[in-house]
């Protein structure tokens, strides 16, 4: 059988519906049009589809399966189709072409990773069948740290004998072999209420404390290790003539290897305050592991430079300390990251793909699915 055309535009014809349905991930029922629109196009394709119903305020979940190698450990295709743009931002940011640019909200994070994937998916239900099965798991929360897809996504990787994610590409087209695990904390410290004028004595600031926390937190920074901690929200104290009794932090870390991780996280946990009359406690943990390239990810990667090297594509990879869905599955399953379109702006009013991207990206994972085995 002749290898497939991906027609450029009658697949951003595609695309562009997809974009103008708006489906951010706080918004259930926006995101649950959105998996319908997909669900139609994969049950016209002749894909065996479940549907997994969202909870928590969150939307379903997709799985469009090959008719094929049923039980078998195949290819798991990793996606999510929720968006960070509000209801409404459609209007700031049409979807629309300036040359080789299209811009629309979600089109790069990750619609447009989503739909070459279907477009490569579908040209093995008319017929052609590759050495594996294939399963496209489609989630509805991945911006928001993934919490009701978590479980599902593992178990589908436990079944698969290689994971591809359609997240965007790095710049010039790389794919992502390893990602930084995400650390999410919560500090709360209570000290104890005076008034700042007549008994400043009797008080014990709260946001002071918090002030100690920030300094020792943000030490753990080391550009030699890539380990990096952010506390990105702090509140504290109610007015300003009374000392403050109690304090807030956010905190994010950033851990390239599960050593790290395994190293730095109880200090986190572990925060102890620097008076007495105050108290410092936290929560959290590892939210993602760290996604790390290991022997097996290598020998994938090498892989999919062969192929992209066939269809004209000089295809590099990269480390990165953003987080995706592909950290859950890499620690157990070689995990291929970044195969989606190229593109940026994620995120932004100036969202945006390369236009020109779409086949040959379409072309890798075809190529991919066809030759894994």
């Amino acid at each position: 059988m002749s290898t497939p055309y991906f027609d450029t535009p009658s697949m951003l014809e595609g695309l562009r519906r997809w974009v103008e349905i708006e489906s951010p991930t706080h918004v259930p029922e926006a995101v649950n049009r959105m998996m319908d629109a997909a669900a139609v196009a994969y049950r016209e394709a002749g894909a065996r589809l479940e549907r997994v119903p969202g909870r928590d305020g969150r939307g379903d979940h997709l799985i469009a399966r090959s008719p094929w190698g049923d039980g078998e450990a195949g290819i798991l295709v990793l996606s999510h189709l929720d968006t960070v743009h509000p209801i409404g931002f459609i209007e700031r940011l049409p979807f629309r072409v300036e040359g080789d640019i299209a811009f629309g909200p979600g089109i790069c994070d990750m619609k447009g990773g989503v739909y070459i994937a279907y477009e490569a998916f579908r040209r093995f239900l008319d017929g052609r069948k590759p050495p594996l099965s294939i399963t496209h798991l489609i989630v509805s929360d991945e911006e928001t740290g993934s919490a009701t897809s978590r479980e599902l996504i593992e178990q589908e990787g436990r079944r698969a004998k290689y994971v591809l994610v359609t997240e965007a590409c790095r710049d010039g087209g790389k794919v992502v072999t390893a990602r930084k695990g995400v650390g999410q904390f919560e500090m709360q410290i209570r000290g104890i209420a005076s008034h700042s004028g007549s008994r400043p004595q009797d008080g014990r600031s709260a946001v002071r404390e918090l002030a100690h926390q920030i300094l020792e937190l943000e030490s753990m920074n080391d550009t030699r290790t890539g380990v990096s901690v952010t506390v990105g929200v702090v509140r504290g104290g109610t007015r300003p003539n009374v000392i403050p009794e109690q304090a807030h932090a956010e905190i994010d870390m950033r851990l390239p290897t599960l050593a790290l991780a395994e190293e730095l996280i109880p200090k986190v946990l572990a925060a102890k305050s620097h008076r007495d009359g105050v108290k410092v406690s936290v929560t959290g943990g590892l939210n993602r592991p760290p996604y790390e390239k290991t022997p097996k990810i290598a020998a994938l990667f090498a892989h999919a430079r062969k192929l992209a090297a066939e269809i004209g594509i000089d295809l590099q990879d990269v480390s990165t300390g953003g987080g995706s869905d592909g950290n859950f599955t890499a620690p157990f399953v070689p995990t291929l990251d970044g195969l989606g379109v190229e593109g940026q702006g994620a995120h932004t009013d100036q969202e945006q793909i390369l236009i020109s991207s779409l086949a040959p990206r379409a072309m890798l994972l075809f190529r991919l699915i066809e030759t894994l085995s």
